[in-house]
């Protein structure tokens, strides 16, 4: 234990979270102005000998430079890449402080960075091996998926239950279903069985289909977020376009793609 200047501390390189809410900041900001720092930070020394790196308390330590202190009371230990990265982790995740994507990115870096398998990450972390595997899956999903997840319009658990839909343009569907219908998660997996049983099974000749014709059907899919089935008659240039909506909210967003105007 000692104080050092603010100065020579900095941020944990691994630092999991992204996101620090400066209004939170500037509460704990007052509060450090009235009471001072009650907790000190966790720090290792740098390798160049020069200063100190975070370990744990990089939020007490923006807060502590809003409300102007020179001065922080540290804990000095000993520690590698690695333990700074799974101590980071542990502490925001007792706090709730980090999303769950961030979660999943930290629990990542850990096995890629650091060979850990992820028994190892949910042992380390104090969380099951299935809790880890699952946040793991959610890296793996579109864009628009996390992205919602990012802005709380779903949970991790809608996230789940979507994701069991076997292609992107139904899981992009069943996110802007349950987004626009705001269900909850037992609504969502409900949603999502029902949609799988009302799927059409592809038939005996869908291997021997146009690669061409596919590959337009797979784009057009992603751009609509929803079914579309595209059939070519044999050996023509003709054929049938068929675009499935499942809400009104859902047939304006298709049309507001096709045509750029409201619907009604």
């Amino acid at each position: 234990m000692r104080e050092v200047d603010i100065d020579d501390i900095q941020p944990n390189p691994y630092q999991p979270r992204t996101r620090m809410d400066r209004r939170q900041l500037e509460d704990l900001a007052e509060s450090i102005r009235v009471h001072g720092l009650i907790q000190p930070l966790l720090v290792a020394a740098n390798r160049s000998g020069d200063g100190w790196t975070i370990i744990a308390g990089e939020r007490r330590w923006r807060a502590a430079r809003i409300a102007g202190l020179r001065q922080l009371p540290v804990v000095v230990r000993d520690a590698i890449p690695q333990s700074m990265l799974e101590i980071a982790i542990v502490e925001n995740v007792v706090r709730a402080d980090l999303s769950v994507l961030e979660e999943a990115v930290a629990f990542r870096q850990l096995i890629d960075d650091f060979g850990l398998s992820q028994q190892e990450v949910a042992d380390r972390v104090g969380r099951s091996r299935t809790s880890v595997a699952n946040m793991l899956r959610l890296l793996t999903a579109p864009d628009r998926i996390r992205e919602a997840l990012a802005a709380e319009q779903i949970t991790e658990g809608h996230a789940r239950a979507i994701l069991g839909a076997p292609e992107t343009a139904d899981q992009l569907a069943l996110l802007t279903i349950t987004i626009e219908k705001e269900l909850n998660v037992r609504q969502t997996e409900a949603l999502v069985r029902t949609w799988s049983e009302k799927k059409p099974k592809a038939d005996a000749s869908s291997a021997e289909r146009d690669p061409d014709e596919v590959r337009i059907e797979d784009k057009l899919r992603s751009a609509l977020g929803t079914r579309v089935a595209l059939r070519k008659t044999p050996g023509g240039a003709s054929g049938s376009l068929t675009i499935q909506f499942f809400s009104d909210e859902q047939l304006q967003g298709i049309y507001d793609r096709l045509i750029g105007e409201e619907l009604w």
